[in-house]
This record gives structure tokens, sequence and C-alpha cells, in this order.
């Protein structure tokens, strides 16, 4: 076996700040104080267990019970590795979105939109063997969130990424190509390098796209290293 590769650190620019000035919540939330290295006990490293066979081996957010949400029915697909291109196996990757309206189904979301009873905008996949992962779902829409006058959220798919534990978790956002509200978002803008937070922008793949159907976007995601996509870390 040839020896592992050094871990490669990414550059500071290519990831969120804990504080960023223009990203209202963060002042109230970022640490105040240096950060303390805790061990990690053998539970917090490996429990709880995420076994894919509690889910359904693909997910269809685009309905409930059979009946289809409104809106226009996306397909995103992608691949999960490290900084030296080798599929992350069986993990699960979370996603959560508003509904086409640009409302979430939650009960903390007032927002004047309307819901969608066929919508509930949430799922849990796993990456099969060579790290890839799919579902379906249906183009969120953009929303007010008071962070500035007049600010709107782009149009975005929430991920979480899941290793073999809890504790493992790392979160990241799915923007679409060709939304005017990015260079106005304080989020996107967060991360200062343009290459780096343009990772984070899908593009439009039409292999993924299935004819009469959906249009496909394809959104890989790179845990580490250099090349690693912004996660948030705050």
């Amino acid at each position: 076996m040839p020896d592992p590769l050094p871990y490669r650190r990414p550059d500071p620019a290519t990831q969120p700040p804990y504080d960023a000035p223009a990203y209202g919540s963060t002042h109230k939330r970022h640490p105040q104080q240096a950060l303390l290295r805790i061990p990690t006990t053998l539970t917090e490293a490996s429990a709880p267990r995420f076994d894919p066979a509690h889910y359904a081996p693909q997910a269809d957010m685009s309905q409930v019970a059979g009946r289809a949400a409104m809106g226009e029915r996306i397909i995103v697909a992608g691949r999960v590795t490290d900084e030296d291109g080798r599929p992350l196996r069986g993990a699960m990757v979370e996603v959560w979105q508003a509904n086409a309206s640009g409302r979430y189904h939650h009960p903390r979301d007032q927002h004047d939109a309307p819901l969608d009873p066929n919508f509930e905008g949430r799922a849990r996949i796993f990456t099969d063997v060579e790290g890839r992962y799919s579902f379906v779902s249906i183009k969120p829409g953009a929303y007010p969130w008071r962070n500035h006058a007049n600010a709107w959220r782009p149009i975005h798919i929430h991920f979480g990424l899941h290793g073999t534990g809890f504790a493992q978790r790392m979160i990241t956002q799915m923007y679409f190509p060709g939304d005017p509200l990015l260079p106005l978002d304080p989020i996107f803008n967060t991360t200062a390098d343009e290459a780096a937070r343009n990772r984070l922008v899908s593009t439009f793949d039409l292999d993924i796209t299935k004819p009469e159907w959906a249009l496909g976007y394809r959104f890989d995601i790179v845990l580490r290293g250099q090349m690693a996509t912004p996660f948030e870390n705050a």
C-alpha cells in the first residue's frame, strides 16, 4: 500500500469565517474566546450509527403520498469525495429546503407565502460505493430573511453530511446558476475566495435531466483539502 498523502489544509479564504460582519447572526453565535480541543470519546465518534436499511433507497421530495407538489420538478445528483478524489461510501446526506414559494415546512417559518401540503422539503439519502447520491425535489423559491433592508436569500438547498457518528457533521448550501441574488447575499459572500465560493453553485447537467420530466443539476462535494467545498462554521 502506498503511504497516505499528507492532509492539505485549505486556504482560510476558501472557508467562511466564524464572524462575518455582513451576516448579522454570526455576531451572536461565533466563539468569543480561543477554541479548546476536547478529546473525542468513542461514543461521540461512532454513535449513533446511520443504517441505510432504515431509509428508502431513493428520495423523492416532489410528492407526498403520491400527490405532486407545486413547482418545477428537479433532480440533484453528485459525488462526495475527499481531496484526492476518493469516494466517501455510505455517508448519510441530509437535505432540507423551502418550497417553490420560498417557505419552509416548519412552524417557526412565518413568511407570508403559501405552504404546500404535498411538499415537506426534507430527506435523507446515502452515498453509494462510488460516493454518488441523487434525489428528486422541487426548485425552491427565494425568501426574505431580515438580515438587512430588503434582504432576500437566493434559491438554495441545505446539505448536511454525516460520517460514522452524529458528531461528524458538516453543513453547506447548494445554489443555482444564474441567480441574480447571489452577488447580494451575505451568506454566499462570506467565502472570500471567488473560486471556492463558486463551488457552492450547482451546474446544469443534461445527463442528469430526465426528458419531459425534470431538469438536472450536479453538485459535487469535496470534504477537505485545498479544493474543499465551503462549509458553515457558525
